[in-house]
This record gives C-alpha cells, structure tokens and sequence, in this order.
C-alpha cells in the first residue's frame, strides 16, 4: 500500500534515506566525510520528527512495514528510494505508476553517473530530455529526465 508519509515514519524514512543513498553515491562521489559522517540516521529522523512540515509530499510504500519512499514536489519526483533488501521487487515502479498516476508527476533529476537509477526510470517511460546541470555543492551533474504519456509500464 502507498500512503502519506507520517511524523511514526520518521526513523524508517531516514534509515531507507540513509542506507540507500551511502550504498548508490559513494562509488560516484567518494567521500566517506559526507557518506558517513555528515549523513546519518538519527539526526534525519529527528528532523522529520520536529519539523513534520518535511514530509510534505512524502509517501511510503508499506507492506507490513515500510520498505520504500516516494517524495514529490509540485510535477516532478524529487526522491524515490527502495530500502536495497527489496530491491527488485517492484517497489519502486509501483512508487513511480503512483506518482505518475496520482500526482501527475512527469519529470526528475537524476545523477548522470547513477546509470542504475537512469536504466531504471528509462525502463519506466522516462527519457533523458537533454538538460543538464550541476548538483549543487559537487563537481557532479545530474541529468533531466521527462516522462510523456500515462501508459503503464
């Protein structure tokens, strides 16, 4: 089931976060200060818990607990994170019909170098649109990718 992220969210949320994001980006960006230092579990949770106005636009993926995470902003899918032991279990592309379906979402940003994540939004109807610009404080671009109509992939 997706649903609206809620405040008893907050630690799962931020472990998924986490986990994922150390396991996807640091083999492209290679900084353990950031990747294990600056990002961490605790102090994220916290910051949903005290500020729930974060998870505006957050939706998890729940099937007995949550194992993936949704977070839309206006037209376009901000973030989408599966927590790695669920993996290719179609998670991910149920988050993505429901932010295409639900919250008409039609474009993200992507790491250029994450051909992972790009393989896998191109698999889901998205097709780079040629934009391209640095993520901001890195040396690393990310690429525009639009999705056009509403058929299911």
């Amino acid at each position: 089931m997706i649903r609206r992220a809620t405040v008893g969210d907050a630690s799962r949320i931020a472990e998924i976060l986490v986990f994922t994001k150390r396991m996807n980006y640091r083999k492209i960006f290679h900084n353990d200060k950031v990747s294990f230092g600056e990002i961490q579990v605790y102090p994220l949770a916290k910051e949903y818990i005290e500020n729930p106005i974060r998870l505006e636009g957050v939706f998890v993926y729940e099937d007995d607990f949550v194992k993936g995470v949704l977070h839309v902003e206006e037209d376009r899918i901000a973030e989408l994170y599966v927590d790695s032991f669920f993996e290719n279990c179609g998670i991910g592309g149920e988050l993505i019909e429901f932010a295409v379906q639900q919250e008409n979402c039609r474009r993200l940003w992507v790491l250029e170098k994450n051909e992972d994540a790009r393989r896998f939004y191109e698999k889901h109807g998205f097709a780079a649109t040629g934009a391209r610009r640095l993520e901001e404080g890195t040396p690393e671009y990310i690429v525009e990718m639009e999705r056009k109509d509403l058929q299911t992939y």
